[in-house]
């Protein structure tokens, strides 16, 4: 399936991370050009760069600092002249202390991961759409957690962060659709397994998989394959959704 991606301008953020890394593989395959973010792994996201092959560009991006975003964006208008692709994959980890709970955790920790994930992927979202709305094509995607509809005991901010996202997305479909052929979408990837997690993954009871139709958690690739889908030319008609990739939970 030809997805359309040759030439296009992807922007991955968090792609040194565990899901980061195999969606920005994706996209470099069908030939797009990859932009790169990172927090602080400047020479992990150096060295994806080099192993990809293509045209790539490495940029450093905080979901809490504003000021980052507009650099990003700057910085990616300067090198290609176009943005085509946003995938919001970067996310700041956070819950309830160990032993604690949501109504006892420091205000400052709650704080910035509700902030940061939702206000930080709103900043760049918004920067990057009038150029999208300049060429009449575009696509969102974002990453979002099964925390924000099955819940999880620690898990209360980052899933109101993901829920609130939820939110966003919907709405902005139909903002979006008015000015041509932008599409905007979540994917809900579950617990999955990546390069960085397996010390959690594995020790994973067999009664939680069992509760998976497919018996089994989805690999970090299994995710990117959706995602990038859903950002190309192939994807003519979804938008304003939900999906989730969780093996069927």
């Amino acid at each position: 399936m030809d997805m359309g991606l040759a030439g296009r301008t992807v922007i991955v953020t968090g792609a040194t991370g565990g899901l980061g890394d195999p969606i920005a593989r994706r996209f470099a395959a069908e030939g797009a050009d990859v932009v790169l973010t990172y927090h602080g792994a400047a020479e992990k996201a150096e060295k994806l760069a080099a192993d990809l092959g293509g045209r790539t560009l490495v940029a450093r991006f905080d979901l809490g600092d504003p000021s980052t975003a507009r650099d990003l964006i700057e910085a990616v208008i300067a090198w290609s002249g176009r943005i085509d692709v946003l995938v919001n994959n970067a996310v700041r980890w956070g819950s309830a202390q160990p032993g604690g709970s949501f109504d006892d955790t420091p205000e400052d920790l709650w704080q910035r991961v509700v902030r940061d994930n939702i206000e930080g992927v709103l900043t760049l979202s918004r920067l990057v759409v009038p150029h999208m709305r300049e060429r009449g094509w575009g696509r969102l995607v974002h990453v979002s957690s099964s925390i924000a509809t099955q819940g999880m005991a620690g898990g209360e901010f980052y899933g109101a962060a993901k829920s609130a996202l939820h939110g966003f997305n919907r709405s902005a479909a139909f903002s979006l659709g008015g000015s041509g052929d932008i599409l905007t979408n979540v994917v809900s990837p579950g617990l999955t397994r990546t390069a960085t997690n397996g010390h959690i993954v594995d020790s994973v009871p067999e009664s939680y998989l069992e509760q998976i139709p497919l018996g089994r958690l989805l690999t970090a690739e299994e995710i990117a394959a959706p995602v990038v889908f859903l950002a190309s030319a192939a994807n003519t008609g979804i938008t304003g959704q939900v999906i989730a990739v969780d093996g069927g939970c």
